[in-house]
């Protein structure tokens, strides 16, 4: 019974011999006394031709249908001229079929796989394992694999050790985020599944393996997105010896060999590098889509003097900003509903409104522009702000003006979208590295920093100083790896002095008993000859995600969650057996009413 040839590997070059094929019936046709079946496999389809002269065969075939499961022996042949199928890697082919035998009947499924179905995503979840049958989802998870294989070599090649680290590990000192399991043994006490597998790959640092990898599962308990699930792969990579250039470029180097083996894609050598003021101030993002060719514009400083508060007040104040974004032909291209939209989308980001001004014809001066905000506005700032824009007839220019995360968040998220609704795209592949990120952010709500990566992150060595006087204006040795806006890895270089950890927890707020007692073991280790280190975490799903197209990252994982973290499939989570639950001294309280 076992097959002798996958179907998408039949070819001219089989011609006339006799071959086995395992599979199920994609779909079943009669024509004119013949009957063709599709047969399917991982590898693609073959057609399979039954005729008459083979009753006993002829008969099987008649009764087969949709996603039997066969296993079929025949001749290849050539297909006729013209009944070629150049969409399959088979189609200049066929199979005469000799022998049909059925191994599993299958009832009809809950939706079509041989024709696109339009079926709710709750469908394709519950029978994930239909859905992994259609072509297009068999092509995601082989690239996948495709992918990882290429990593694995690179990594192997360039001396890197795959070890594993535990699962079950501590709660993380916010714990917010984590998923908790119970300990039978320990009593009142809870392991964590592990966010990330940092501090056990620092240790190995400190333990002499110098170069570590993992393929690694990580979890997080929060809120769900498109390119967010409850657990999710890392590529998680450490080194030690190295400093921060060298490990770009290794890094990049790994990325530029996967596009290259697996779509055959060239990507820069190298890759551009962009600080993260530069990323913020001109595309008010730390991820920034460069295939978009807008970019933020600071004009603060000409509505400092304007007699319009919504600009003034924000231009004098050093924690906000005062930036425009100009849409090339946006003035002819953008109707009055258009804008009436996008000041709804940036309203998502704490915006107030969305002032514009519309580029009719620069040689008329202020006669030739549109905009309910002109008549608040100087005849010299018009003009300046026209040169500073570099706005030409047909233009649309948008202004952001208030707290600098507001409108950075707002007029970010703007350009990327205008980019898109207008088709501005240019290029298929734009790779960056995001550096000279600051240590911390302040936490208006918290009133207090927090680490803008994590807090094993490295000062900048010119900037030890800051670090306990002016935290705000420290930097780090943290590096991001961008594509296409979407952050595809984040590493910095880690510390590895214990005086040093000791005062970034400080600034954290975390005192020195809180410390020995949630990171004890680390600055331990710190104590006994740990070696300078740093590394990245690639997110496996995400980079799939964008090598295959797809739009999610639950098109790229093989059992994925839904957006409200549960699994149709197997119907987790789901309530446990009250025994268990006096077995591990867990009560379960009821969820208060209003709560959810």
């Amino acid at each position: 019974m076992m097959r002798s040839h996958y179907c998408g590997q039949l070819n001219e070059s089989l011609d006339g011999q006799e071959i086995t094929l395992c599979g199920w019936v994609h779909r079943r046709r009669d024509h004119g006394g013949v009957i063709f079946l599709d047969i399917r496999d991982r590898e693609g389809l073959a057609q399979v031709v039954f005729d008459p002269d083979r009753a006993e065969t002829f008969a099987v075939a008649d009764r087969v249908r949709s996603e039997f499961v066969v296993c079929i022996r025949g001749k290849v042949r050539l297909r006729p001229a013209g009944a070629v199928n150049p969409n399959i890697a088979s189609g200049a082919i066929e199979v005469l079929g000799y022998v049909l035998d059925v191994l599993n009947d299958a009832e009809t499924p809950p939706f079509p796989l041989n024709e696109y179905s339009d079926v709710g995503e709750e469908t394709r979840l519950r029978y994930r394992f239909i859905d992994l049958r259609r072509p297009e989802m068999a092509e995601k998870l082989k690239l996948r694999s495709r992918i990882t294989a290429s990593i694995r070599r690179y990594l192997d090649e360039n001396g890197f050790l795959d070890v594993e680290t535990p699962i079950l590990g501590r709660p993380t000192p916010e714990g917010a985020r984590d998923y908790l399991v119970p300990s039978r043994t320990h009593a009142g006490n809870f392991f964590a599944l592990p966010q990330s597998p940092q501090l056990f790959k620092q240790l190995l640092m400190v333990a002499g393996f110098d170069r570590y990898y993992q393929i690694a599962k990580c979890f997080r308990d929060e809120d769900l997105r498109a390119d967010r699930q409850p657990e999710f792969t890392q590529i998680d990579i450490e080194t030690s010896f190295m400093d921060e250039e060298q490990i770009m470029v290794m890094m990049e180097g790994m990325i530029r060999h996967l596009f290259a083996q697996v779509l055959e894609v060239a990507l820069p050598n190298p890759f551009p590098r962009m600080s993260y003021a530069e990323a913020i101030g001109r595309y008010g993002s730390d991820k920034p889509d460069l295939r978009i060719p807008l970019e933020l514009v600071e004009v603060a400083d000409l509505m400092t003097a304007v007699d319009f508060k919504v600009f003034s007040a924000p231009a004098a104040d050093p924690k906000c900003r005062v930036t425009a974004l100009r849409v090339p032909q946006g003035g002819e291209k953008l109707s009055r509903k258009d804008i009436d939209d996008y000041t709804k989308f940036v309203g998502i980001y704490g915006a107030k409104g969305l002032a514009y001004i519309k580029v009719n014809d620069l040689a008329q001066g202020r006669e030739g522009l549109q905009s309910p905000i002109l008549k608040f506005l100087p005849d010299e700032v018009v003009t300046a702000l026209m040169q500073r824009t570099g706005a030409q007839n047909g233009d649309l220019i948008f202004f952001g003006a208030d707290k600098a995360k507001v409108v950075t968040e707002a007029l970010g998220a703007l350009r990327i979208k205008v980019g898109h609704d207008l088709g501005l795209l240019e290029g298929q592949w734009r790779p960056l590295w995001v550096v000279d990120f600051p240590m911390f952010e302040f936490d208006d709500k918290e009133n207090r920093w927090v680490s803008l990566h994590h807090p094993f992150t490295a000062p900048k060595e010119e900037h030890l100083d800051k670090l306990a006087h002016d935290p705000g204006n420290c930097l780090s040795r943290a590096y991001d790896m961008v594509l296409n806006g979407t952050e595809l890895g984040g590493g910095s270089m880690r510390i590895y002095r214990k005086e040093v950890q000791q005062e970034v927890f400080h600034q954290l707020g975390i005192d020195q008993l809180e410390a020995e007692e949630k990171f004890g073991f680390l600055l331990d280790a710190l104590k006994y000859g740990c070696p300078p280190h740093g590394g990245l975490a690639f997110g496996l799903d995400r980079l799939v995600m964008l090598m295959t197209g797809a739009k999610s990252i639950r098109d790229v994982m093989a059992f994925p969650k839904t957006q409200s973290a549960a699994c149709m499939l197997t119907g987790a989570p789901s309530t446990v057996n009250p025994k268990q639950l006096v077995e591990l001294g867990v009560r379960v309280a009821k969820p208060v009413k209003g709560e959810g």
